[in-house]
Order: C-alpha cells, then structure tokens, then sequence
C-alpha cells in the first residue's frame, strides 16, 4: 500500500478512537451509536418478520384457492342438507316455494305440499335427489285436487 491511503486510515481510525472513548463524552456517544445500531436491527428485523407473514398468507390463500373444502356435504348435519335441497329446487323464478315445504331427516329429503301439476311433483324431487349428501327423496307432494300419497310409500331413496 502506498503512505498516503495507509496514513489517512490510520488517522480516521485514531479520530473515530479519540470521539469514542474520550473520557468526557465517550460513554454517551457510544450509547447513541448503540442506540440507533438497535433500533436499526430491531426495524429491519420487523420489517423481515411482516414480509415473512405477508408472504406466508398470500401462499396459504393460493394452496386454498386450490384446495377442495374439507367439509364434504356428505358429512353435513341435515338442517344444512335441507338448506341446500331448498336452494336447489326452488332456483327456477316460477318454482312453487311457498306451496313446498322440505324436511331432511337422516339425509333423507321429505319434500310435501300441493304444487300446480305432475310435471312439478316429478321436477322437485328429482332436483333434490342431484344434492350432494342427500341419500333419498320422500315424495308427498301431489297435484291440487288429488289425495297427498302416504308417508312411506313414495320413498325413492
């Protein structure tokens, strides 16, 4: 190395010496320069920490958006098996909600009233048959003017 870079660290680190670890103010210097040095690291080090968890959400959301639910219809208790029965037989603007009323016990669907014609009777109870979850379809709804059929004798479960 040359004299005059060899010269000019030798003096910055005789001065950074000197301002350190003089007898007056040295302690209080020190405890500056630890201070923001702490402070540095404890910034970044959240800073590290907020940016792990950021990442971390945005993965869990996208193994989600990929992932099929655990809970599986099948395991459904049947107040949520009838919500879904509903929801899917009373899709269609004209379907006959207020003359219907679906009951699931077991997983089995009791759907009963009076609804307008055949083509409704057959319509429902093979809407409700697609939900997942539901083992069968006992059919009591008949048509105006007919007799309703017998609790157990329309299961097509």
């Amino acid at each position: 190395m040359s004299r005059l870079p060899t010269f000019l660290l030798g003096a910055a680190a005789g001065a950074a010496a000197a301002h350190f670890l003089d007898p007056d103010n040295g302690a209080r210097r020190r405890g500056g320069v630890r201070g923001r040095a702490t402070s540095t690291v404890r910034s970044g080090a959240a800073t590290a920490q907020s940016q792990a968890s950021y990442a971390a959400g945005k993965a869990k959301g996208a193994a989600s958006a990929v992932t099929p639910s655990p809970t599986r219809l099948e395991d459904a208790d049947d107040v949520t098996l009838a919500r879904k029965v509903e929801t899917e037989i009373f899709r269609a603007p004209d379907a006959p909600k207020g003359d219907v009323s679906v009951d699931v016990q077991d997983g089995v669907a009791h759907l009963r009233g009076e609804v307008a014609d055949e083509e409704w009777v057959d319509r429902l109870a093979s809407e409700a048959r697609n939900v997942d979850g539901i083992k069968g379809v006992e059919n009591l709804l008949h048509p105006p003017g007919t007799p309703a059929p017998a609790a157990g004798s329309s299961n097509d479960g």
